[in-house]
């Protein structure tokens, strides 16, 4: 098949080249740039370009750099800006691969291709002549929770080469095939900052507002902070306090005041239960018109470890999420992404909420039928 593959420079898409070319595919390759002349909002810079420049001359293959600059700008950054500006936790990650790897860039170069590929640990499974996005081997690398935002139609026309094998493989694989970075360290940086620091880009666009921190148990002040949009629930680290460990545990947008409390086992750090709005199923809702008291895995966070619980639909339409077991720094705006019990099949995902609602679930580790 004609496939367009998405490369960053880094070792996962090298290494998803090569695989596909191995199968025989006729391979097109595109490198989207998003930052601006000084590099704000470039997961990239000129020296991931050039490596994704020595993969093509490698494998004789084209190589395309398109530029998604302003489209980025003005949903995945506005996104992020207005969302931490609410006192909220975005996650532009799920929004980058939602609206520009797999919005635009499909609607102006993928769609004249059979698939396109990219270096994601995920897979797909086929299930009742549908296609589902399913777990990446292994656990650890598995980066589905960040395509819980993609549409049906995306997903149909996304193949993703590595999904199948480890990270240690890949690696073996990069040395093997002698590839110019076999030995690249992976991207630690978030998409739509790469290598800038994040609070130096919240402080660019937000600029600082001193507030007081406050122990949420004796409503001490305890510190100064610079901002509530530097903070997010369940931070522990660049509080600056002493005798800790200090957890915030809650914000008072409107008086600027962060709350915190103290101790690695303090209960004000952890919840329960997630109402999630905005509910969105990839393929299709599992559940239908039945989603009473149904059993799931999720994660509220990047993490290889899945938490098990019971999802509830809410007469409003919204849905209610209940931890099996305690969940540490349930920060509203944060998505949650919802799994079949097994956590091999990501239905999708809903945005975490501050909203109290009274629990469907009596008893969270009661067993019920999944369905």
């Amino acid at each position: 098949m004609r496939i367009a593959v998405l490369i960053s420079g880094g070792v996962d898409s090298a290494v998803a080249v090569y695989r596909l070319l191995e199968q025989g595919h006729d391979l097109h390759l595109f490198y989207i740039r998003i930052g601006n002349d000084n590099g704000e909002g470039d997961c990239s810079a000129e020296e991931d370009i050039e490596m994704c420049r020595f993969i093509a001359a490698k494998f004789k293959l084209p190589l395309d750099v398109v530029s998604l600059h302003q489209e980025y700008w003005d949903n995945v950054m506005d996104y992020a800006l207005r969302t931490v500006k609410a006192g909220l936790t975005p996650n532009p990650d799920l929004m980058c691969n939602k609206m520009i790897k797999f919005g635009y860039f499909e609607q102006r170069w993928g769609h004249e291709f059979d698939l396109t590929a990219t270096g994601h640990y995920a897979s797909t499974r086929e299930i009742d002549g549908k296609k589902w996005l399913a777990t990446a081997v292994d656990p650890v690398k598995d980066q589905t929770d960040f395509l819980a935002r993609i549409s049906y139609d995306q997903l149909k026309h996304l193949i993703f080469p590595i999904g199948d094998i480890p990270k240690a493989r890949v690696r073996e694989i990069a040395i093997q095939t002698a590839m110019p970075n076999a030995y690249r360290k992976d991207s630690q940086g978030i998409c739509f900052l790469g290598k800038i620091n994040y609070n130096d880009f919240i402080r660019r666009h937000l600029g600082e507002r001193p507030g007081a921190i406050v122990d949420i148990d004796t409503g001490r002040k305890l510190g100064t902070h610079r901002g509530y949009w530097f903070h997010t629930i369940g931070q522990r680290k660049g509080l600056g306090l002493s005798c800790g460990p200090w957890y915030v545990v809650k914000k008072n947008v409107s008086d600027n005041v962060i709350y915190v409390s103290n101790g690695y086992d303090t209960e004000r750090q952890y919840g329960r239960v997630l109402h999630l709005e905005e509910m969105h199923f990839i393929t299709a809702d599992p559940w239908g018109d039945n989603c009473s008291r149904r059993k799931v895995s999720f994660k509220n966070r990047h993490m290889p470890n899945f938490l098990q619980g019971m999802i509830s639909r809410l007469p409003d339409g919204s849905y209610l999420l209940e931890s099996e077991q305690k969940v540490q720094g349930i920060a509203p705006g944060q998505f949650a992404v919802v799994y079949d019990p097994s956590g091999s099949i990501c239905y999708g995902s809903g945005i975490i909420t501050g909203r109290k609602v009274e629990t469907v679930i009596t008893n969270p580790t009661e067993q019920h039928a999944n369905g």
